[in-house]
């Protein structure tokens, strides 16, 4: 089922992707993770990235999002990032999930840093140490997917 899932993803997000007007890319992506990090936000967790730009990408779907965080909030950006982070479809559900160390996913180079690596790291890092998780696609108790 996964796998039929991550296929269907990896034709309709590039195409939706480039379809979807800025406007709504935005409302679609940073309310859903200012509302996540809601209390980390609060907390002042993210202030070390303030005017810094980071782009997640989905190297099996040639899609991805550009971040950046300014006034207290995590924002959509239209400029070139510092650094990005890119990874498959699967490495970043298992991040999302928690169900893997965030390291081991790195030294297995399935999720890889390019550009400004300590501003990735600094990423990696306070996403591993806030308690957040996105149960995406998980499978139900006794099923192994």
């Amino acid at each position: 089922m996964k796998k039929t899932l991550d296929r269907i993803a990896h034709r309709l997000i590039p195409l939706v992707d480039a379809r979807l007007p800025w406007a709504l890319k935005q409302g679609l992506v940073e309310v859903p993770l200012n509302h996540l990090f809601t209390e980390a936000l609060a907390d002042g967790d993210f202030e070390e990235l303030e005017g810094r730009v980071l782009r997640l990408e989905l190297a099996d779907a040639a899609a991805g999002v550009t971040l950046g965080f300014w006034g207290g909030r995590l924002r959509m950006a239209d400029t070139e990032p510092e650094a990005i982070i890119r990874g498959t479809t699967e490495a970043f559900r298992r991040l999302a999930e928690r169900r893997e160390d965030p390291d081991r996913l790195f030294f297995q180079r399935q999720l890889v840093i390019e550009g400004d690596t300590e501003l990735g790291l600094a990423v990696k890092n306070l996403l591993d140490a806030l308690a957040w998780r996105i149960p995406l696609l998980s499978a139900p108790p006794g099923d192994a997917g």
